[in-house]
């Protein structure tokens, strides 16, 4: 079901942030369906079937855009389609004849969204990269990491899916809001670089008030403050805390037996070497299945740090359902949640082009079409 039911939505397959923008707008019920090379693989990091996970609750359909065909089978899908979008660079869909003008032209209600890099504009904008570029363009990837050793690599989750995928989903939900009132379509410029920067919203204001210093591992939120930071166990295991707020840090210090740190300390500058010192001996002595039940119960911001193996067995993520069995493949499940038209996943990533056969038959294909499309056919084909 989800509350995006009866939305239709075409993506013209890419990796990476497009394909987490189609999985959260198919996750939430809408009718999409990807677009992709006929023989192709479009999945960049050699994942292919069930693995493939972003790829998840909507079909994918070869269809050959370097043809006529292939073209005038695309902007017939777009008659009749509430949104597209694509992750190539620009001026790419311009140069098939896909482009906004093209698209817009046969259905004026039509949102269009573009993802890149850079953004479609620039001096930066026809140039190649990955998550970390664009992160390290914004001051994120700078902010992140130890004191006294180069920035980390926080995954791809700043710039690709967070700056990017996230913010693209956002903006075509805004715009199709506010083509239902205006009854016009527009074209959306998703730039992860845009994102990542928004992203740092809050420490921007921080920076410009004086209270976040311009060098890593110095601040309150990247690690250098002993009340929020990881510690290691006995057993060579992590556990985090994030007990900003004076309470909670009070708290802490309770729960902990510990009383040669004074609560009024608690944003000392000065004294957090030695708080860290003395919290890391204390964390040490008892493992970290130990310190999840001394924390129990407590309002002191603890949680054990789980690996990808263990995430998924966590009592309360068993009791949410935060991660679901699709074919055999534990995965993360939709979020978030609704209470009246609950999100779900529609059908797992599989590489057969005509899974999810009813999202096929929203879009009008016939029975005989998708046995085609099931045969390796391209879509539209001659």
């Amino acid at each position: 079901m989800g509350p995006l039911q009866g939305f239709k939505i075409i993506e013209v397959a890419g990796i990476g942030p497009t394909q987490f923008c189609g999985m959260l707008l198919a996750d939430m019920g809408a009718s999409v369906i990807r677009i992709t090379r006929p023989g192709g693989n479009d999945t960049g990091v050699g994942l292919s079937g069930k693995f493939n996970l972003m790829n998840r609750s909507r079909p994918s359909i070869p269809l050959d855009l370097k043809t006529a065909s292939g073209v005038g089978t695309l902007l017939k899908l777009c008659d009749t389609a509430d949104a597209l979008f694509e992750g190539f660079r620009p001026g790419v869909m311009e140069r098939l004849g896909l482009g906004p003008d093209e698209c817009r032209q046969r259905n004026r209600r039509l949102v269009y969204g573009r993802m890149t890099g850079w953004g479609q504009d620039g001096p930066l904008a026809d140039t190649a990269g990955h998550d970390a570029n664009y992160a390290a363009l914004t001051g994120a990837l700078a902010a992140i990491g130890e004191k006294d050793a180069g920035p980390t690599i926080p995954l791809n989750l700043v710039a690709d899916f967070g700056g990017g995928g996230a913010y693209l989903a956002m903006g075509i939900l805004a715009a199709l809001l506010e083509a239902s009132r205006s009854g016009e379509g527009q074209v959306i410029d998703a730039a992860m670089v845009d994102g990542a920067a928004s992203l740092m919203t809050l420490f921007y204001g921080l920076h410009a008030a004086g209270i976040w210093r311009d060098e890593r591992g110095s601040n309150f939120l990247d690690g250098a403050a002993p009340f929020y930071r990881a510690y290691r166990t006995s057993d060579n295991k992590f556990v985090v805390i994030c007990a900003i707020e004076p309470h909670f840090f009070a708290e802490l210090l309770e729960t902990l037996g510990i009383t040669d740190i004074s609560p009024r300390d608690q944003y000392n500058r000065s004294a957090w070497q030695a708080q860290i010192e003395i919290f890391a001996a204390v964390f040490a002595g008892s493992t970290r299945d130990a310190w999840c039940e001394t924390f129990s119960g407590k309002d002191a911001c603890f949680a054990p740090v789980l690996s990808l193996s263990e995430a998924p067995s966590h009592e309360h993520n068993k009791a949410r359902n935060t991660f679901i069995d699709v074919d055999g493949v534990v995965q993360p499940g939709p979020a978030p949640r609704f209470s009246r038209t609950p999100s779900a996943v529609r059908c797992g990533p599989d590489e057969s082009p005509g899974a999810c056969r009813d999202v096929l038959s929203e879009w009008g294909l016939t029975a005989d079409e998708i046995f085609e499309i099931d045969a390796g056919r391209a879509y539209g084909s001659e």
